[in-house]
């Protein structure tokens, strides 16, 4: 069997695994365990607190530090209210292009690196090559930072990170950070005609969300940085509940909103600057008001940006493996600035076209698959050869 027929066999398998982040990817995680031990190579499993979600770690060639991992998320986000043409969970082919929930955002990419093990080992690396999958990136980089800990602890830390985000086998070299809030206000509900004596949580949502229009605005005006679009910070309130009805003043008010941090941006001091607002600003606004009333920041996510990196072993390795005399930044997130924040060199660089994430008919083209499994051929034949970190 050729490298891309195992590509679409194991692509069809992955598929057939419902990972949406709310459900666990145990099953998943499992079959690859199974699929590596097959070959002769034992994984460690890293299970969440509950036990339902996990992130896996596998060293092929020599078990030491250094060398690449090739790193991916297991979850997916939802189908529900989509119009697929197909089954989502159900890897469907028609022309050139594979279709199916996680086939372009990333079990694509996976795929491609579980496909290339047999060739890494019959290879006899003398650099190794490490494969990270972990849960729940989708919701805000949730299961990475376990992993990383485990590499700075008691697991073999690589050099270099590869980011199989799809990127259209392009080389990126930077991106936006992410931090996503829930903003939860209470009031003191009664009658709308009796308004007064009541405190509305609507009401103070959306003095906060003016208060983030404007701040929306100031980031705006800088600082700014053209390789990104838009390039600037940016600040979204996405989704707003709350109220009974229209003549009751409402009780309650739930803002899920989030910024995208330009790299060289402080995205926890930014947070702690929305923080102080709303503790030392907001709260007492509604204590006045009421002892009753109150509001409540949660963090729900957050992840720091990509920085492109002077001197980049990441870099230098994708463009030579590519054959790309430059490389890119992009607007959204992925797990590889965690990875850098640890010291490990890294890059994103995958099969596919984040255009087709988290879309209806979601998919990969066939070439984009077989250029990533083209990458992975010449990552093998790199990591034969004297080992160079």
């Amino acid at each position: 069997m050729n490298p891309l027929e195992r590509v679409h066999e194991i692509l069809e398998t992955l598929i057939r695994f419902d990972t949406v982040s709310a459900r666990s990817n145990m099953a998943l995680i499992h079959w690859v365990r199974d699929y590596l031990l097959r070959h002769g190579v034992e994984s460690t499993i890293m299970p969440n607190g509950e036990g339902t979600k996990a992130n896996l770690y596998a060293t092929l060639g020599p078990r030491r530090a250094g060398g690449v991992v090739l790193s991916g998320h297991t979850d997916v986000v939802p189908v529900e209210g989509q119009a697929w043409s197909s089954e989502p969970f159900h890897l469907t082919r028609r022309d050139a292009r594979l279709y199916g929930r996680g086939t372009a955002d990333m079990k694509g990419f996976i795929a491609c690196a579980l496909a290339a093990v047999p060739d890494f080992l019959a290879a006899r690396l003398a650099t190794p090559i490490h494969l990270a999958f972990s849960y729940d990136e989708e919701v805000g980089c949730i299961g990475v930072p376990h992993l990383l800990a485990r590499l700075a602890r008691d697991l073999p830390k690589p050099a270099v990170a590869i980011i199989g985000e799809p990127t259209m086998m392009r080389v990126v070299t930077g991106h936006k950070g992410l931090a996503a809030w829930r903003t939860i206000f209470t009031g003191v509900e009664a009658h709308s005609s009796r308004i007064e004596e009541a405190v509305s949580a609507i009401f103070a949502a959306s003095t906060f969300i003016e208060y983030l229009r404007g701040l929306a605005a100031e980031l705006r005006a800088g600082p700014r940085d053209p390789a990104f679009e838009p390039p600037f910070t940016t600040i979204n309130v996405g989704k707003i509940a709350g109220g009974q009805a229209m003549n009751i003043v409402a009780g309650q008010c739930t803002l899920d909103w989030e910024f995208r941090p330009l790299p060289g941006v402080d995205y926890v001091a930014l947070g702690a600057r929305i923080r102080a607002h709303v503790e030392g600003e907001l709260r007492p606004a509604l204590k006045k008001k009421h002892p009753g009333a109150d509001v409540e920041l949660i963090q729900l996510a957050g992840g720091p940006g990509l920085m492109p990196e002077p001197d980049s072993k990441a870099e230098a390795l994708a463009r030579r493996l590519t054959g790309a005399n430059r490389s890119g930044t992009v607007a959204y997130g992925t797990e590889a600035g965690l990875f850098q924040r640890t010291g490990i060199s890294s890059v994103v660089c995958g099969p596919g076209d984040i255009e087709q994430a988290h879309k209806p008919d979601e998919f990969v083209a066939l070439d984009q698959l077989a250029q990533c499994a083209a990458f992975l051929a010449k990552l093998k034949d790199w990591a034969a050869g004297a080992p160079e970190f």
